[in-house]
């Protein structure tokens, strides 16, 4: 495919970051046709594969072959089953194709020969051989039919033409399917015949048609018909290529990965910590500009700092730990992804950060959910990493943190008190900010209502910063908030506690 000629695919995505990759395909694909669902995007766009691989929300791309509404769903398995191979089952001349257009967007990873000229000759002979078949066929029933009506004769006269022809018939599908054997079967072809192809079937399903049938059943009729359409070879541990089925309540999927690794899986960062995808959308919130001054003050192992400083190369990042453990974890993290020149890393409580007043351009930062590590007096100490956050940053900037459920409920407390104890700031609340609204997957904003306590939502302050969007996020087994402010004002006077940084 040409950088001209735009493809169909999908990226799927943690639940909650649908809106971040689909604003990401619009802005770094110029993707068309973006159609959001649960747990996945689908787009068209023209991107050789270079590009694809830029995509920094998604989990794993897909090059899409069938996208369509649910498969009728009965208490017939062998009815659904052909509902289902006739969904993915296509002509040998469709799957050259799509293997085609595949190679071109994977840029040939894995294996140098993951379809070698040999296999595509073998396609075209499978092609040519049907084509002839069904010639074969259609002359046969014309055979039949003349035969048939020679026999029309005498009662009880003994026709045995027709036998004939229904063994010539036999004969014509045995041979078509011996030609192409699958992996095992006992036959050794010759070189021209042998088929080094090899795929994996993928199957998820879900909602109605999961009471009916497995994955392990839909997997397994599906490789049968790929076996005996396209002559490949199974192989579930190091196959060529694999193809995706994904069956629900929503729609039928049909997919093929371009990449043997998920997007999320970053070269670059040796030790993982937050997810990256995640890491990801927050530094996508804090408005990130060219020449800004960039602080994460409990930064673990630097995950946020690392796709922050990846995607936005012009800004100089710093990142505060109390941990000596996790400071080596992050050192060795900025090595390994060579921006010693865009990261510092220095030893700080973040309740008491040696840095100045009103210096920083943005805030981001994932508070501990107290899983790995254990926070002892959360209440006490969430308002003090509010007020150095908001101490060290500049008016207009941006806070953004990961908060868990509880940590969410105490931030709801905190802005309630906030707003009672300052009418002046409730007061410029209710006349600047709306309240704060999560995108939904649809991409129309639409409240939090159940993940999201409403006095939380209202436009209330902490001191100076306020609520600027909150969006519900899964970490896998548990569920989290993504809270975003904005400084609108100074927050008074405060002393330097520190030396004095200076922006590059």
């Amino acid at each position: 495919m040409s950088s001209a000629e735009p493809g169909r695919f999908f990226c799927t995505a943690g639940r909650g970051l649908e809106p971040f990759l689909a604003r990401e395909v619009r802005a770094r694909l110029g993707a068309t046709e973006v159609d959001c669902v649960t747990g996945k995007v689908f787009f068209r766009a023209a991107a050789g594969p270079g590009e694809l691989r830029k995509l920094r929300s998604g989990e794993r791309l897909f090059l899409l072959l069938k996208k369509h509404s649910p498969l009728p769903v009965s208490r017939n398995k062998g009815k659904m089953l052909h509902e289902i191979k006739s969904l993915v089952i296509e002509e040998p001349e469709y799957w050259l194709d799509i293997i085609s257009l595949w190679r071109k967007l994977s840029g040939h990873e894995g294996k140098t020969d993951d379809f070698s000229q040999e296999n595509t000759l073998a396609l075209k002979r499978k092609s040519e051989e049907e084509t002839n078949t069904a010639s074969k066929r259609q002359k046969t029933g014309q055979v039949r039919a003349i035969v048939s009506k020679e026999c029309q004769v005498e009662a009880g006269e003994r026709c045995v033409a027709p036998e004939r022809v229904r063994g010539q018939e036999y004969w014509i599908e045995s041979k078509t399917s011996s030609e192409f054997p699958s992996k095992g079967s006992g036959e050794n072809p010759t070189a021209d015949e042998k088929l080094s192809f090899s795929f994996r079937v993928s199957c998820r399903c879900s909602g109605a048609i999961a009471k009916i049938l497995t994955s392990q059943e839909i997997g397994r009729a599906i490789g049968v018909a790929l076996v005996k359409q396209c002559g490949w070879r199974a192989d579930l541990r190091d196959p060529d290529i694999e193809i995706f089925v994904h069956l629900n309540d929503i729609h039928s999927v049909v997919g093929i990965p371009l990449f043997r690794l998920p997007l999320a899986n970053r070269e670059y960062i040796r030790t993982a910590g937050l997810r990256s995808t995640v890491a990801w959308a927050m530094a996508s919130l804090a408005e990130i500009s060219a020449g800004a001054l960039v602080l994460d003050p409990m930064c673990g192992l630097g995950t946020i700092l690392l796709e922050a400083a990846k995607e936005w190369p012009e800004a100089c990042y710093w990142g505060a730990d109390i941990s000596d453990s996790q400071l080596e974890g992050a050192d060795g993290n900025i090595r390994t992804a060579g921006l010693m020149d865009k990261i510092e890393l220095l030893k700080a409580s973040v309740k008491a950060l040696p840095l100045p007043s009103e210096s920083f351009d943005s805030v981001i930062s994932d508070i501990p959910f107290g899983k790995k590590f254990k926070i002892t007096n959360d209440a006490q100490l969430l308002p003090d990493i509010l007020q150095e956050m908001e101490r060290v940053l500049r008016v207009g900037g941006t806070v953004v943190l990961l908060l868990s459920q509880d940590l969410r409920k105490r931030m709801d407390g905190l802005t309630k008190c906030a707003g009672s104890d300052s009418p002046e700031a409730a007061a410029d609340g209710d006349s600047e900010a709306a309240p704060a609204k999560s995108r939904s997957i649809d991409g129309n904003s639409s409240s939090l209502a159940r993940g999201v306590g409403e006095s939380f939502l209202s436009s209330r302050h902490f001191g100076s910063l306020v609520p600027d969007g909150v969006y519900a996020v899964s970490l896998g087994k548990m569920d989290a908030f993504i809270h975003k402010y904005r400084k609108v004002s100074a927050a008074g006077k405060w002393e330097l506690s520190g030396t004095v940084l200076k922006g590059t």
